[in-house]
């Protein structure tokens, strides 16, 4: 039996899907909703997402604090700054005044930015379905180091995802520790905070997505999954996995053809791996 031939059914519905579906959104309003600003602020370090936030006209500047002795390694990536995306004014301040600053024992490369959180955006916003292109989203259910998910936002912007979502809670929110694990990639790819993961893959498949949880049980290989150009690809929590609630709300579950040698692997590395496959194969 040919993989299109496989008879996976929707939860809920008694008709299989099509894998040629695109761009129907059944009546949903895809209208992108207003952004809300959030007054959290935070301090971001290190070289990469310091100057990736400074490139981002979304992010609102405070403070860029640089030390003397990396003030001359900066200049020509400020200079451009300057010159293509917004005035900077750089204060130049004592290495014990940074490390006073910001958290201990961090890698700040000498830089520093004062700054707000991004602002709110919508699935609808960042995830809707254009014909003859191909989409892949990262879901992550309660994945809460803010390493993984920063190595987890780097893995999906390099590997062309249209965005990642999480849930409000049980989440790691935007911290200068997360931002240095996604080394500038929280600046370029959207990140979508649900208050109900189970609406919200609702409205994926309302949208024309087919929703992928990676299990490693699962009978069906990644390598042997075909589902389309539409992917929305679900993570679960290192350990515990996809809550039930999560898993019924996926179409199929697949798995990686790790080898029996190892029972697991850490969820940022599944996580690139399984991009990597959807990202070369078409879907």
């Amino acid at each position: 039996m040919s993989k299109k031939d496989q008879k996976i059914k929707r939860h809920g519905s008694g008709q299989a899907k099509s894998s040629k579906k695109t761009g129907q959104n059944s009546g949903r309003n895809t209208t992108p909703k207003p952004r809300v600003k959030n007054s959290n602020d935070l301090w971001l370090f290190g070289k990469h997402p310091v100057l990736a936030a400074l490139n981002n006209p979304e992010r609102n500047i405070k403070r860029l604090l640089v030390t003397r002795r990396s003030a001359d390694r900066y200049l020509s990536a400020f200079s451009e700054i300057n010159q293509n995306v917004r005035p900077l004014t750089p204060e130049i301040i004592l290495p014990e005044v940074l490390e006073k600053t910001l958290p201990a024992d961090c890698l700040h490369q000498g830089i520093a930015l004062h700054t707000n959180v991004l602002p709110e955006i919508s699935i609808e916003a960042c995830c809707r379905i254009e014909a003859e292109k191909s989409h892949l989203l990262l879901i992550l259910d309660q994945v809460t180091d803010p390493h993984n998910v920063g190595a987890i936002i780097r893995s999906a912007a390099a590997f062309g995802a249209c965005a990642i979502i999480s849930t409000e809670r049980n989440s790691p929110p935007e911290s200068g520790t997360l931002a240095k694990s996604a080394s500038g990639a929280l600046e370029v790819l959207p990140w979508v905070r649900v208050t109900n993961l189970s609406r919200a893959l609702d409205a994926l498949a309302e949208m024309g997505y087919w929703r992928l949880g990676l299990d490693g049980t699962a009978p069906l290989s990644i390598r042997e999954a075909d589902f389309g150009n539409n992917i929305a690809l679900v993570m679960g929590a290192e350990g515990k996995g996809l809550r039930k609630g999560t898993e019924s709300h996926c179409d199929a579950l697949i798995k990686l053809p790790i080898s029996g040698a190892v029972e697991s692997l850490n969820v940022s590395n599944a996580a690139a791996i399984a991009l990597y496959e959807f990202s070369t194969s078409g879907s």
